[in-house]
């Protein structure tokens, strides 16, 4: 197996995974949102570390400066969002609403290029971005609210990935911080459930027990293999293959959860997919121009 294939098989491999997130967390109810968020970080840490041992990188955290480590900080409040907005959204039946979340966040980290980074956009980049905007409100008509669980979603993983881009950290020892800054309060809502009698963890049975722990692995797992996927196979690649993920989140929501999705509600995701397929196709045109640009001049170079 090539190297390219490796990375495509790696990258298959971690959205699907988080496309099948909506079952695997529908299986740790009766535990609430808030405390499978904080077996969520616990684990994690427990994982990562042992990754960090076994893989022998503990000497990047000796060299990290401060500035890296507060982006990390800030990072891990994101992501703490963000896991609770997408828990909370599947476990009150809301598996959609996330899947439209991760549709739209491409259009968000746009945005946020736009704001935050002063960078010009494409014409058709805007014309994606007016579509989405005009799919949000078709959306909030047919909610009767605007979709604030897709919203929050998608603004707090586009926030995410902009501080993990300028942070520049490798995707385990990054993973280890954001899961150490949240330890502490994960471990004293979780001692506070217990004394309390609340604790869903180690009282339902021996199979959802195993479940809560497992999420460690199911976090670290996926990440660890986009990061694999993403040092072998082009960014293109890995721009189309990231709609896999809401893809699969739509369709267990509606054919395996069977959330029910009204006319308006279909228009509204309709004018979301116009809008990526614009996007999308954009991306590429630019991605093929910039490579026959790189060919020229390394031919007038020669």
């Amino acid at each position: 197996m090539t190297d390219q294939r490796k990375g495509l098989f790696y990258g298959l491999a971690a959205y699907v995974a988080w496309g099948a997130f909506p079952l695997y967390f529908r299986l740790l109810k009766p535990a609430g949102p808030l405390e499978i968020l904080a077996h969520r970080i616990i684990w994690s840490l427990v994982t990562v570390s042992v990754l960090i041992l076994v893989l022998r990188r503990w000497r990047w955290f000796r060299t990290a400066g401060a500035r890296t480590l507060g982006l990390l900080a800030l990072g891990a409040v994101l992501i703490a969002v963000n896991w609770y907005t997408y828990i909370y959204g599947v476990n009150s039946s809301r598996v959609v609403e996330t899947a439209l979340g991760y549709f739209i966040n491409p259009l968000i980290s746009v945005l946020f290029g736009v704001v935050i980074l002063h960078e010009r956009l494409r014409r058709l980049q805007w014309v994606a971005l007016a579509i989405g905007a005009v799919a949000v409100v078709v959306l909030t008509v047919d909610y009767g609210r605007p979709p604030w669980i897709a919203l929050t979603l998608a603004v707090s993983f586009g926030l995410y990935g902009l501080i993990k881009k300028v942070a520049g950290a490798p995707a385990v020892e990054g993973l280890t911080v954001e899961s150490l800054v949240l330890f502490l309060p994960a471990l004293g809502y979780v001692t506070w459930l217990t004394w309390s009698g609340d604790a869903a963890f180690g009282t339902v049975s021996a199979g959802h027990t195993a479940l809560m722990v497992l999420s460690g692995v199911l976090t670290a797992g996926p990440l660890l293999a986009f990061a694999a996927a993403a040092n072998r196979v082009p960014l293109t690649t890995i721009g189309l293959l990231q709609y896999l993920t809401p893809i699969l989140q739509f369709l267990a929501g509606v054919l395996i959860l069977g959330e029910h999705m009204p006319a308006a509600r279909w228009a509204g995701f309709a004018l979301v997919w116009l809008a990526l397929v614009v996007f999308s196709a954009d991306s590429l045109r630019s991605a093929r121009r910039a490579a026959q640009i790189r060919a020229n001049n390394v031919v007038l170079a020669q």
